[in-house]
């Protein structure tokens, strides 16, 4: 953490006010306060004139602000941040900047922006405001934020409502209040104010460890006129960021822009933008007689955009986005085969991953744009993967054990401020901590974060029974699946809170989430404290079946859902001699649960070691998808099947790493991928893939051709069999 020589500045109106505390277990219902209402979808415009001399050496800028900032050097973009992240170590970024800056004088200009709303998005509606930045050039310090900076706040940016849960402000633009010159040197700013130093400001600043977000432009793929001044654009597929255009018109006129992830359903002209993801992507641009740019300032996920304009309005007909999402490589990761089918779904969960990897993994960029701890067991094994990067993966383990602050059982999502909490994704941590140490070999990050597993185990261990069972967690929601109707018919009440039933996944999970720590004991050299024989045994006597050799779904039942089997079976808790009951269930039963749960359910058949059943199934299943013309994976296996269904949910992403895992047989052998492990399980109707992967130690390449299977990786690295 540095020593800031900088001021943390603010809109002098939000001087005084009393933060509001959004921290609180879900549970406990919390009245924030009347939130002024003016004081949400503040966008404040912040800018300063400095001098340098000769840049002989490097020149770099830290900045951050609260909610989010976008920051231009004389005229220029530089980028855009920072990370969610809680208050008491709150993200700041770092940026070269030789190439914005001039010899004499430059001007910094900043678009601070302070949403207000209580949602998954940013810890927001608690009166945190502001920035602050400091600018070295030559390892000299030349500018920092203080009180002779001008800001002014922007009323062009009016709302059209909010959308989603809360999400966003929907962003009617009124070019005649835009300052558009705002960002450039010969701009006039007499007639703006000064800012006000925070001294009371209580940030603790951290250098953001993850990558700061790739940003660009992106051409339309087609562009079809409906009639005069009436565009459909497509941009191909489903992607995330801004849509950007340029027009003329006389002040005052109106351009309609409509945005949506699919077409109406009756008229393929139309954009859906009254989506079924619950979002509502219409929005309305007044011009101000000048030449002008459309600037939109929050992102969607969209795919197909529609433009209204009356007639004499002039467009040029050059429709753009600006893409964002974390940086992706996308010749990290390469699969072509002989299976078509397959090809196309690795392609819509590699979409996936790409466009709902923000600055954190967001479940989706849509209607929650929030980081859920079960989303990430799945989104997170499929980005290090895709990128071959663990940057990210390892902010998200620290988000939720920061969230720790508020329950020791950690939340269900972080850094966000909406707050809420379910078991079963808790219990996922541990799991998801092993993964990052076998990617990365991360030894110091598992010390690190040790209190914190322990925490956890013990949270957990209040709610257990005498025969170590637990039972009534009711200060958390026992999820089991979600949506509620790909639980297969799942014999217990989920209610929140939980009644008195001891059921089946959420103690299976509760035995994976032991068995990890154990085996991060063991790595740490820390004796082992769980009785994971005797935790087994009582298992088995509360929920196997005798008769029907599987699992019931909770104390007494007859009802025996994929779940509750899936999950004793990838846990070891299934006797050997009964796994073919629990295949030919799974099998038979796949496409009753979610695609989150997928995961576990194709990890648990390849424990089983029923790799075709795995191909069948992602083939078929997510072949549903690519049938409803899926460029991204959905929340579910159909558009149908959830009334709130978003069409890219990073979340359905599991074939990626269960190809690479189980089918092509490649994974760390040892830790940060010293050794790797290859042993393919490849169909013998495969007769031909070719595929890339990039990891730590280097690039792999593996291909299937005439049956001969061969394998190039880095040299020096071992290859166990």
């Amino acid at each position: 953490m540095i020593q800031w020589q900088a001021k943390w500045i603010i809109d002098p109106e939000f001087l005084g006010l009393k933060t509001i505390d959004i921290f609180h277990k879900e549970k406990d219902k919390r009245e924030y306060g009347v939130h002024r209402e003016d004081f949400k979808n503040r966008h404040m415009l912040i800018r300063k004139k400095f001098s340098i001399d000769e840049i002989k050496e490097k020149a770099y800028i830290n900045i951050t602000a609260d909610d989010y900032y976008k920051l231009y050097i004389n005229g220029h973009f530089v980028g855009q941040g920072p990370a969610p992240s809680y208050y008491f170590e709150y993200n700041y970024n770092h940026y070269d900047i030789n190439q914005y800056l001039n010899d004499g004088d430059n001007i910094i200009a900043v678009h601070v922006y302070y949403q207000g709303l209580v949602n998954r998005v940013w810890n927001s509606g608690d009166y945190r405001q502001g920035m602050i930045a400091e600018v070295f050039v030559d390892k000299k310090l030349v500018l920092t934020t203080d009180n002779t900076w001008k800001y002014h706040i922007s009323e062009s940016y009016q709302s059209g409502g909010i959308t989603g849960y809360d999400t966003q402000f929907l962003e009617n633009i009124d070019s005649r209040l835009w300052d558009e010159d705002w960002m450039t040197l010969d701009y006039n700013d007499v007639h703006w104010k000064q800012v006000c130093e925070h001294e009371k400001d209580d940030h603790k600043l951290f250098l953001q460890k993850s990558s700061n977000l790739s940003v660009y432009s992106m051409d339309a793929e087609t562009i079809e006129k409906i009639k005069e001044n009436h565009y459909l654009i497509d941009f191909g597929q489903e992607i995330t960021g801004q849509f950007q255009m340029i027009a003329q018109g006389k002040t005052g006129q109106i351009i309609e822009i409509r945005c949506g992830e699919e077409l109406e359903e009756l008229d393929s002209h139309r954009v859906r933008y009254n989506m079924r993801c619950n979002c509502f992507y219409q929005e309305f641009w007044t011009l101000s007689g000048r030449k002008e740019q459309l600037n939109f300032y929050d992102y969607k996920g969209f795919r197909y955009v529609e433009v209204i304009a009356s007639e004499d309005v002039v467009m040029d007909k050059e429709f753009k986005a600006i893409v964002r999402h974390y940086p992706f490589d996308n010749d990290s990761f390469r699969f072509k085969s002989s299976n078509d089918r397959v090809d196309r779904v690795l392609d819509i969960c590699k979409n996936g991953v790409k466009y709902g990897s923000q600055e954190v993994y967001v479940d989706c960029p849509t209607r929650e744009k929030g980081q859920y701890l079960g989303d990430f067991t799945v989104t997170g094994h499929s980005h290090i993967y895709l990128t071959g990067e663990t940057l990210l993966y390892k902010k998200a383990l620290k988000d939720f054990a920061l969230s720790t602050f508020i329950c020791p059982g950690i939340m269900a999502v972080a850094p966000g401020a909406l707050m809420q909490e379910i078991a079963d994704f808790s219990m996922q941590w541990p799991m998801q901590l092993f993964q990052y140490y076998l990617q990365s070999g991360d030894r110091d990050f598992l010390e690190e974060m040790y209190p914190v597993m322990v925490n956890l185990e013990k949270y957990f261990e209040a709610y257990k029974r005498e025969d170590g069972l637990l039972h009534k967690i009711d200060e958390k929601w026992n999820l089991v699946d979600w949506p509620e109707n790909l639980r297969d018919g799942y014999d217990c009440e989920l209610t929140k809170p939980i009644g008195d039933e001891c059921h089946n996944v959420i103690n299976a999970f509760y035995y994976g989430m032991i068995s990890y720590i154990e085996k991060i004991r063991e790595i740490l050299n820390i004796t082992n404290v769980n009785n994971l024989v005797a935790f087994k045994e009582s298992f088995v006597n509360a929920f196997y079946n005798k008769e029907t050799k599987l699992f019931i779904d909770k104390e007494n039942s007859e009802h025996s859902a994929i779940h509750s089997n899936a999950l004793p079976l990838l846990f070891d808790l299934f006797p050997s001699s009964d796994v073919e009951k629990a295949v030919n269930l799974i099998k038979n039963r796949a496409h009753k649960c979610g695609v989150q749960m997928s995961y576990f359910v194709l990890k648990a058949l390849a424990k089983a070691e029923a790799y075709d059943e795995i191909f069948k199934l992602i083939e078929n299943l997510w072949g549903t998808m690519i049938e409803e013309g899926a460029t991204t994976c959905f929340e579910v296996w159909g558009k149908n099947q959830k009334w709130n269904t978003s069409l890219c949910h990073p979340w359905a992403s599991a074939p990626i790493p269960i190809i690479v895992e189980d089918i092509i047989g490649i994974k760390p052998a040892s830790p940060g991928w010293e050794k790797i492990r290859f042993v393919p399980h490849i169909p013998d109707t495969l007769d031909y893939f070719s595929f890339n992967i990039k990891v730590k130690t280097g690039l792999i390449h593996i291909e299937k051709n005439n049956g001969v299977i061969e394998f190039k990786g880095p040299t020096g690295i071992e290859v166990v069999n």
